[in-house]
């Protein structure tokens, strides 16, 4: 009987010991709202850390995408992975993003998502422009949910009709609309073809193809400027930014009937089409100083758009003036 019972009590001893293994029935990570990147400029593996655990995302480069929208890819073995460990000791970023993992904590179990979808629901974050009422875009909030993801783990298959990996945050610099420093708040006009504009190094905002009724050299009675709305052929409002370390923007290659190739583009935002008395109103205001005539140009509730993604210039956003000398 005693030869049993120490049996028993070494059976017990050896149950009681903890080796830092952990048993995973069920992947937790509700209480961790938002996941990072080992990259943020690629996005290519995401992440989620516990103490001892670690869910894990890794995608191909251009997956997660600043637009607004729902965007799905299928799970699979190779470019679209989803894989859960767990750890015998605390995991850090460094275990998930060194080129060469450190040789602890041992992975003790791993899940590895077979089949099933990830869906990712993307919104843009804006807040008010800081000089008038317009907003910014500042970023986008990117929600990402597994639908019937089945896991091959140690213990067999299991499938879970929707799993929410979380929150996944991107930043972006928003769009600087500070034109170059002139005295008299100067806009410019191209000399072939038909656009004015203002601009900096790393952008422009133009209008094309401007209603040539706004422009005439009459001056307007007080508070009744000439308007007219954005259209698809007349009004059109474009902002383009210059790609970094391509070159900066100048009159000549805004005013060039054939685009150089420096600097390059890295994108361009068109102004919606206009409602009358509402939005997308072009708006000029003509004095005469001597043999001068100036024409102040004002964006009226012009919202710039981007795919999904739009902001608003502001309620009443002054482009420049042209000075137009008079001819007899």
């Amino acid at each position: 009987m005693k030869k049993y019972a120490a049996l028993l009590l070494f059976a017990l001893f050896l149950n009681g010991c903890d080796d830092g293994d952990l048993t995973v029935d069920k992947i937790d990570f509700e209480d961790i709202a938002e996941s990072q990147a080992c990259d943020p400029t690629t996005n290519t593996l995401l992440y989620k850390l516990k103490p001892q655990e670690a869910l894990l995302l890794q995608m191909p480069e251009g997956s997660i995408i600043n637009d607004p929208g729902t965007y799905t890819y299928t799970i699979n073995s190779s470019t679209y992975r989803v894989v859960y460990r767990a750890y015998d000791g605390t995991v850090t970023k460094d275990n998930i993003c060194g080129t060469i993992p450190p040789s602890t904590p041992r992975v003790t179990e791993e899940w590895l998502g077979t089949d099933g979808l990830i869906e990712i629901a993307t919104t843009q974050n804006e807040e008010p422009n800081k000089t008038d009422d317009g907003t910014r875009i500042t970023g986008y909030t990117h929600s990402i949910i597994f639908k019937n993801i089945t896991f091959a783990k140690p213990a067999g298959k299991q499938t879970q009709e929707e799993f929410e990996f979380g929150l996944y945050k991107t930043t972006v610099t928003p769009a600087n609309l500070t034109f170059k420093t002139n005295p008299n708040g100067s806009a410019y006009e191209c000399d072939e073809i038909s656009r004015v504009y203002n601009y900096n190094n790393s952008f422009y905002l133009s209008i094309d193809d401007i209603d040539p009724a706004l422009l005439v050299n009459v001056v307007t009675p007080s508070n009744q400027p000439r308007t007219s709305l954005i259209t698809a052929t007349q009004n059109k409002v474009f902002y383009r930014t210059a790609k970094a370390e391509t070159g900066s923007i100048t009159p000549a290659f805004i005013c060039s009937k054939v685009q150089p190739a420096s600097p390059a583009i890295e994108e361009t935002w068109t102004g919606q089409l206009g409602v009358a008395n509402t939005s997308g109103i072009i708006e000029v205001t003509t004095t005469l100083t001597g043999q001068v005539y100036e024409h102040t140009i004002v964006l009226k509730n012009v919202t710039l758009q981007k795919g999904n993604s739009s902001f608003k210039l502001g309620s009443s956003f002054v482009l420049g003036k042209i000075d137009r000398v008079v001819t007899n």
